[in-house]
């Protein structure tokens, strides 16, 4: 009879021993991730309290450096990046393009400038400085977007344009993290070299797009008919990891490639299938990432005075930085400090960068544990800032609901606490609750009738976004000069 050997290796690991850290690690980030969504903040703070606990500070349960856990991890970043890269819709973000882009480029330079400063005059070094402003210049797409639409305002101007920025964030912020690593690598600094990393990271995405949208779509076209179950997203995560590869191997960052890899598929009629199949197999990946970042957190190391001191000033600067992105397309008529609040979340974007400066050795955990305070605090504080500011003006268009998979999803979590509240401001507080509420929380059990009022129901929503969409571009547009 044969069997799975659960023989200890050289170092004293087992398989056995394996699977108990990943049950630890699973109900750990589960019980304590929606914990933290019943007190109103995103999954993600209760994974990395779980990632803190099971970690060496506390129980000494969850070793991040172990090689198949950091493995897990990596996994779980690549499954993230490919996320956004599936939520990002390049001709939505040109539609709002002008006033987006003004945003996210005030956006990454305040904040990293910004950084770079205070954490040299704090008496860190070049190149940790550079990783803590690297770090800074980030925004969750996932943490802004489950907010906003949970407030019906993902559909608004501000909702598009703060989506657009928050993806320009990252595509920018990524090319920082790219020159930062090749810094740290060796490479010399001069303006040639940060040159060429940086046109190598773009350059990398754009011919990614160029080429994938014209030779994938066919193939996933294909798979999309006749595939057995779950083969669209487990061959799409194949693509991605592909492409993490080759960004490897043109001496580019995986996580590029990853990204890449989502907007090469973000246009194909596929789309949601495999952001569903993908979201599914990321709620066990992502997770373990989320809590090996809080497992590398030294809690010692962040009670030191100097670490809370760098981690408050990096607390000041990132949240100035973005509330003054906001403000920065001085034409957009809308609700400047919304936009400006909905940027301040780091969340999982700022933990990739925190942790890649970690791995590479470019910071040690003294400032590591300063970036994630940095990091918890500007998760924290949004969402509840971000609800005051948006029931305001409340403009219930429901878009991505929890649940239906997506970045937001692996991020925020699939609690559904607010849906109620959106549908009864668009139908009356007396109304039924069928329509799109049941078609999330159990489409079986419809009938025809529902089913139809279902569809009717989703097509409105459609043409509300769509209708959204055109007032975003319309009231993003610079003035004329005549």
């Amino acid at each position: 009879m044969s069997s799975i050997a659960l023989v200890q290796d050289a170092g004293g690991h087992s398989f056995a021993a394996l699977l108990g850290v990943l049950v630890a690690l699973i109900i750990a980030t589960k019980v304590l991730g929606g914990l933290a969504q019943r007190f109103g903040q995103p999954s993600v703070l209760g994974e990395l309290v779980a990632g803190v606990v099971l970690g060496g500070s506390v129980l000494g349960v969850l070793d991040p450096a172990d090689p198949v856990i950091a493995a897990l991890a990596e996994i779980g970043v690549l499954v993230l990046l490919f996320q956004i890269g599936l939520h990002t819709d390049l001709k939505g973000l040109i539609k709002v393009g002008t006033t987006a882009t003004m945003v996210a480029a005030v956006g990454v330079a305040i904040p990293f400038l910004l950084g770079v400063i205070v954490a040299r005059a704090l008496g860190i070094e070049t190149i940790p400085a550079l990783v803590a402003g690297a770090a800074l210049t980030a925004t969750s797409v996932g943490i802004s977007a489950r907010v906003l639409s949970d407030l019906g305002r993902l559909g608004s101007p501000e909702g598009q344009i703060v989506l657009g920025a928050a993806v320009l964030d990252d595509i920018l912020g990524l090319v920082i993290l790219s020159v930062v690593a090749g810094i740290v690598g060796g490479a010399a600094v001069t303006v040639l070299s940060v040159a060429w990393i940086a046109v190598l990271a773009l350059g990398f995405v754009v011919g990614a797009i160029v080429i994938g949208r014209i030779a994938i779509p066919p193939i996933f076209a294909i798979l999309g008919f006749g595939s057995t179950e779950g083969t669209l997203g487990l061959v799409a995560l194949a693509f991605a990891f592909a492409m993490a590869w080759l960004a490897d191997a043109a001496g580019s960052a995986l996580i590029i490639g990853a990204f890449a890899a989502g907007l090469i598929l973000h246009p194909t009629p596929q789309v949601k299938a495999i952001e569903k199949s993908v979201t599914t197999l990321g709620h066990l990946f992502v997770p373990i990432f989320f809590a090996s970042v809080g497992a590398a957190v030294d809690l010692r190391a962040l009670a030191d005075s100097r670490s809370l001191l760098v981690g408050g000033a990096l607390i000041v600067v990132g949240i100035a930085g973005k509330v003054a992105a906001g403000f920065a397309p001085w034409w957009f008529s809308g609700n400047k400090i919304l936009i400006g609040v909905a940027m301040v979340p780091r969340g999982e974007v700022g933990l990739i960068f925190a942790q890649m400066g970690l791995a590479t050795g470019a910071i040690g955990a003294d400032l590591f544990g300063a970036i994630m305070l940095m990091v918890l605090v500007t998760t924290l504080v949004t969402p509840p800032l971000l609800g005051r500011l948006a029931r305001r003006e409340r403009a219930p268009i429901v878009i991505d609901r929890p649940g239906e998979g997506g970045i937001d999803d692996l991020v925020s979590g699939t609690m559904q606490r607010h849906i109620r509240d959106d549908v009864a401001a668009v139908h009356g507080s007396d109304a039924p609750l069928t329509g799109p509420i049941a078609g999330v929380a159990n489409a079986d059990g419809l009938t025809d009738s529902e089913r139809a009022a279902l569809a009717a129901q989703r097509r409105i929503e459609e043409r509300l976004a769509k209708a959204a969409a055109e007032r975003a571009a319309s009231a993003s547009k610079p003035p004329s000069d005549s």
